[in-house]
C-alpha cells in the first residue's frame, strides 16, 4: 500500500508504470510471433539486429523521436509498439481512478496485460496462446474473488458457463456452416473471463464484447484491405468487453435492469 498522501498522484504513477509494462508487452507479442525467448537476446531491431540504445527503449517517446523508424537501418517500427504502450498506460490510469492503489489494481493490471498481449497476437495470427489463456484462467479466478469480491462459487460457475457456451456456439456454427467460426482459443479465453466476471456478470461482458465487435469490425475490414472477406478475430473484442465490464460493469447491469 502507498501512503495516503500519495493517493492524489497515484493515477500519474499508475500511468507511468503502465507505459513500462506496455513496453514489456510489446516484447512478449513480437517474440511470440517470431518464436523467440522473451529473455534473450536483449532489445534489438528485428530487421538489422542492432542492440537498442537506452533512449531508443523509452515507451512512446522513442517512437516519436525516431519518427517511427529504427535509428540504425531506418526500418519502420510496427504500429503495435506505441499502441500497446498507450493502451497499457490508459488501462493503468482507469484502474487507478476506479479502484485506487492496492491489490485490486495490481491483479487487474495483470489481467489487462494478459488481455492486451493475447489480443495483439490474435490480431496478427488468429491464435490465442495456451501459455496465456490457461494461466489467465487462474489469474481471472484470483481477480474475481480478491479484486472484484465475487463469491468463489459464482466465479467457478462463470468459468464453466462461459467456456461451455462458447464451445457450444463453436460446435453449432461448425455443424451449420462446415467451417470454424470460433477457435478453441476463444473457448479457453472465456474460462478466464467467466472466472473473473462470475456467472451473473457474463451477459453484460459478452454483450459489451459483441457491441464492440459491431462498432470496430468495419474499421478493421477497411484497414485490412479485404473488405467483407477479411477474417475477424473475436478474442480482442471479448478482451475489450471484459475490460469495460471491469471498469463499469455494475453501471451497465443497473442500466439493463431498468430496461
Amino acid at each position: 500500500m502507498i501512503p495516503a498522501a500519495l493517493y492524489p498522484v497515484f493515477p500519474w504513477l499508475a500511468g507511468f508504470l503502465g507505459l513500462i509494462f506496455g513496453s514489456f508487452y510489446t516484447v512478449c507479442v513480437h517474440r511470440y510471433l517470431k518464436g523467440q525467448s522473451i529473455v534473450r537476446p536483449g532489445s534489438h531491431c528485428p530487421k538489422c539486429l542492432n542492440p537498442l540504445r537506452w533512449w531508443e527503449n523509452l515507451p512512446v517517446l522513442s517512437f516519436v523521436i525516431l519518427a517511427g523508424r529504427c535509428g540504425h537501418c531506418r526500418a519502420p517500427i510496427p504500429w503495435r509498439y506505441p499502441a500497446l504502450e498507450l493502451l497499457s498506460a490508459l488501462w493503468a490510469v482507469l484502474l487507478a481512478w476506479r479502484f485506487g492503489p492496492g491489490l485490486a489494481w495490481l491483479l487487474l493490471m495483470a489481467v489487462g496485460g494478459v488481455y492486451l498481449v493475447a489480443a495483439f497476437i490474435d490480431l496478427e495470427i488468429f491464435i490465442l496462446p495456451d501459455a496465456l489463456t490457461y494461466p489467465g484462467a487462474a489469474l481471472g479466478l484470483a481477480a474475481g474473488v480478491l479484486a472484484l469480491h465475487q463469491p468463489v462459487l459464482d466465479c467457478l460457475i462463470g468459468a464453466l458457463v462461459g467456456a461451455g457456451l462458447f464451445w457450444l456456439l463453436r460446435l453449432a456454427y461448425f455443424k451449420a456452416k462446415g467451417v470454424e467460426g470460433l477457435g478453441l482459443g476463444d473457448v479457453k479465453l472465456m474460462l478466464m473471463i467467466g472466472a473473473m466476471s462470475g456467472w451473473l456478470g457474463l451477459p453484460v461482458t459478452i454483450l459489451l464484447g459483441a457491441l464492440s465487435a459491431l462498432v470496430i469490425s468495419p474499421v478493421y475490414m477497411l484497414a485490412s484491405g479485404q473488405g467483407t472477406k477479411a477474417r475477424i478475430p473475436f478474442g480482442p473484442f471479448l478482451c475489450l468487453g471484459s475490460m469495460i465490464s471491469i471498469l463499469w460493469g455494475p453501471y451497465f447491469l443497473r442500466l439493463l435492469a431498468g430496461l
